[in-house]
């Protein structure tokens, strides 16, 4: 088990089985999932979807790390950091936020501390994240949390009303530790 990342306003910790009630009450939202290639989650999405988690959590060596975030003594979203090169210490951020919290600064404290445990704690030496050009919402997010936009790469997921590109940002472990 790891230890709690604790941030200013959130506390990120590892899921629990239980955390799916309160995952599908915001992964059932259309709202949340309009960019995503996923969702909205049925109960059973959001059921399996933190049973992956728990499973990834137990693989060695292990490549995912999904993390609840709490805030105002809620769940009220999760962030994750995804591995996706060992050689070459690349790793990969994604977050979700219910959007009665969206505004308030939980999403780019989130981004922070998933960007400091995979420097300080998974020995990365680049981040990356992707977000449809049109969720302002998630470009602001990376952008506050240090992340240069590298570029755009086109038709990258298919949603359910078509192509979606995807800004690619990311961020290197010296430019992080200046």
């Amino acid at each position: 088990m790891l230890s709690n990342l604790t941030g200013r306003k959130i506390l990120l910790r590892e899921m629990k089985e239980a955390d799916w009630v309160d995952v599908h009450k915001y992964a059932s939202l259309s709202a949340v999932c309009e960019y995503q290639p996923w969702g909205p989650n049925s109960e059973e999405d959001s059921w399996e979807f933190v049973q992956q988690v728990l499973a990834d959590a137990k693989e060695y060596p292990r490549s995912r790390y999904v993390f609840a975030m709490i805030a105002e003594e809620k769940l009220i979203g999760s962030g994750e950091i995804a591995i996706r090169d060992f050689i070459d210490r690349k790793g990969e951020i994604g977050y979700i936020v219910h959007p009665d919290y969206w505004g308030l600064g939980y999403a780019t404290e989130m981004a922070k501390l998933l960007i400091d445990f995979g420097f300080s704690q998974l020995n990365l030496h680049r981040i990356s994240a992707t977000c449809d050009p049109r969720n302002i919402g998630s470009v602001r997010v990376l952008e506050k949390a240090g992340m240069a936009r590298e570029g755009t790469i086109r038709d990258d997921f298919l949603l359910h009303n078509g192509w979606r590109d995807s800004y690619i940002y990311g961020v290197l472990e010296q430019e992080w530790r200046k």
